[in-house]
């Protein structure tokens, strides 16, 4: 119910649009009207796929041309209506979306976009060479309408209003449960997603399949109303452009998108074809063109996206975010001293349980050796510290640890299971979390979805997911900030809501990446506190750190890395204590102040 309430502006605007639409009595006016929904409908396909998960697909038109062949030469050999063909057609296109998907999602960017324009083309001179340069749908004198031939052509406006009613419902709904918050999470940071616990292959594929379902059902309907189909026609490099070029204008990754932009592109190509069309061939073909470029320079997400910040912007600039204080009392780091910082220390449960276990993991890239013989154990309920020199090969190891590289050699025992070959969303499940050390927040979300997203590795509900990530916004005092876009956050704010997003997964071990970079002292202070917090209700922590104040303090022991190399582990007091370490990496300066 809550998917339809949040469409009633669409329903008021699309019945307006019908009514419209039946007054209208010139065919070629009632055609352009129908192919304003067709298009609309087709910009929702690629908006399913290239405008939820960024992955910008220049070859739609397999999946609208597949569909398009497939319904009238099941009329023509098989006697077969359109009226079945359309979900058969959707079949198909979900199928093809399958097996396209499985081997080019391995490409990334612009290899994507590129790769997926090889298959329409492909396919048209497939069809070409098998003699289908034209095919015309058989007419049918008695009972035309069992074979969508209908002799009033508001009749095919009213089909295609259905149809994108339809796929506007499915579209918003997607967008409001876990597969649209996976793709856009996927969309807005990759990497990001799979270390929250999401299997972005999954979800990719499942996004796809449901594009290429719709784009074939469309591509069916709009061949009834062609009659007449060629493979440039629904395989030509114009077709997917069209797709892309409405989306892109109206705005891309929102319903209101393809509407938008199929609402102006349409009648304004249809009508410059009309009258110019002789006298300028391919004036549509200029039109799309023309109509990306101006996009790209004024506004790069589409109409919907600049005016909603435009909008935005007056609001804040109106009232501005009111930071409201949950009440969290924090210790300054600075106010500690060694003595009070060992027994907070000391009143931390640590088991002799180990739930990570490193041994000899390698990797080097070309002739640099980053990470040589790592190894090293975390029991439960402590907190290693990892520091070394710039270079030293602390990211590199956090990256061989949650799967996002591939070691050349050793094991990673998460609780007894050694998890080296598995993708990060495995080694979430598995309850290893993971924060960055360049933020990577879902700019675009509020608080709440962008911690959301790391609570469905363990929700087996919507609710519970929103149950668990209100729980982790708490944990780290972000409460007040739940519904602000994760854009407006100052580097405190995202800070700690990276680390509620790991919480989210509720990880028995977290991997943290310099969580305190970029923070003033009293910043620092808070997440340190928060740190502390989520130690001593019994967290596995290890963390990276620059900040030795806060690391001796919060550290029940050291690792200490240089070139790739475990220099010494131990106790921070006689870590840091230690010549070799003095000499690598602290300085004489640092052991001047601590005999000070």
């Amino acid at each position: 119910m809550a998917t339809l309430r949040s469409l009633i502006p669409f329903f008021i605007l699309a019945t307006l649009y019908l009514v419209a639409a039946m007054l209208v009595k010139s065919s070629y006016h009632q055609l352009i009207l129908t192919l304003v929904l067709v298009w609309a409908s087709f910009g929702l396909s690629w908006n399913m796929l290239s405008g939820y998960t960024g992955l910008i697909s220049f070859g739609h038109g397999i999946f609208f041309g597949l569909g398009a062949f497939a319904t009238v030469l099941a009329q023509i050999y098989f006697d077969i209506s359109p009226l079945v063909m359309l979900p058969v057609s959707a079949v198909i296109g979900a199928a093809a979306g399958l097996l396209i998907g499985l081997p080019t999602f391995r490409l990334k960017g612009h290899y994507f976009a590129l790769s997926m324009l090889a298959y329409p083309l492909a396919m048209l001179y497939v069809f070409e060479w098998l003699g289908y340069q034209e095919v015309t749908f058989p007419m049918k004198r008695e009972n035309g309408a069992l074979y969508m031939q209908f002799s009033d052509p508001r009749i095919y406006t009213i089909i295609a209003f259905a149809m994108l009613t339809g796929f506007v419902i499915l579209t918003r709904f997607v967008e409001r449960t876990r597969f649209g918050m996976a793709l856009i999470a996927i969309k807005q940071n990759e990497a990001a997603a799979e270390a929250a616990g999401i299997n972005t292959r999954r979800w990719k594929l499942s996004a796809i399949a449901v594009s290429g379902a719709i784009a074939g059902m469309v591509g069916s309907f709009y061949s009834v109303i062609l009659l007449v189909v060629t493979p440039i026609s629904v395989f030509g490099m114009l077709v997917s452009a069209q797709a892309l070029t409405v989306t892109m204008v109206g705005g891309v990754g929102t319903i209101w998108g393809p509407i938008i932009g199929a609402a102006f592109i349409i009648p304004v190509g249809e009508t410059l074809h009309a009258e110019l069309g002789s006298v300028f061939p391919g004036i549509q073909g200029v039109l799309l063109g023309l109509a990306i470029v101006v996009v790209i320079l004024v506004a790069p997400e589409g109409v919907f996206w600049k005016v909603k910040d435009i909008i935005a912007r007056r609001r804040g600039e109106k009232g501005g975010a009111e930071r409201v204080d949950d009440g969290r009392e924090i210790v300054p780091v600075e106010a500690e001293d060694d003595q009070a910082a060992a027994p907070a220390r000391a009143k931390r449960r640590i088991s002799d349980e180990i739930v990570l276990d490193v041994r000899g993991i390698s990797k080097s890239f070309g002739g640099l050796n980053a990470v040589q013989d790592v190894s090293f154990t975390v029991r439960r309920g402590m907190i290693l510290g990892i520091i070394g020199p710039n270079g030293a090969g602390k990211t590199t190891l956090f990256n061989l640890l949650n799967g996002f590289i591939m070691p050349d050699a050793g094991q990673v025992l998460v609780k007894g299971s050694d998890m080296v070959g598995k993708q990060p969303h495995k080694l979430c499940e598995a309850g290893v979390g993971r924060t960055f050390q360049v933020m990577r927040p879902f700019m675009r979300m509020t608080v709440a979805d962008n911690v959301r997203v790391g609570a469905y590795v363990r929700a087996d509900s919507e609710e519970e997911a929103v149950a668990n990530a209100r729980k982790a916004v708490e944990r780290v005092g972000l409460s007040y900030a739940a519904d602000q876009v994760a854009s407006t956050l100052t580097t405190k704010e995202l800070r700690l809501m990276e680390l509620a997003r790991a919480l989210a997964g509720q990880p028995e071990t977290l991997l943290l990446d310099e969580t305190l970079a970029g923070l003033g002292h009293g910043e620092a202070a808070d997440v340190v506190g928060v740190i502390r917090e989520l130690a001593e209700t019994g967290t596995t922590i290890v963390i990276i750190e620059h900040t030795m104040q806060a690391m001796v303090r919060l550290a029940d022991e050291f690792l200490v890395l240089d070139h790739g190399k475990v220099l010494v582990q131990g106790d921070p007091a006689d870590v840091t204590k230690d010549s070799r370490v003095i000499e690598a990496y602290l300085g004489k300066k640092w052991s001047a102040n601590a005999k000070g």
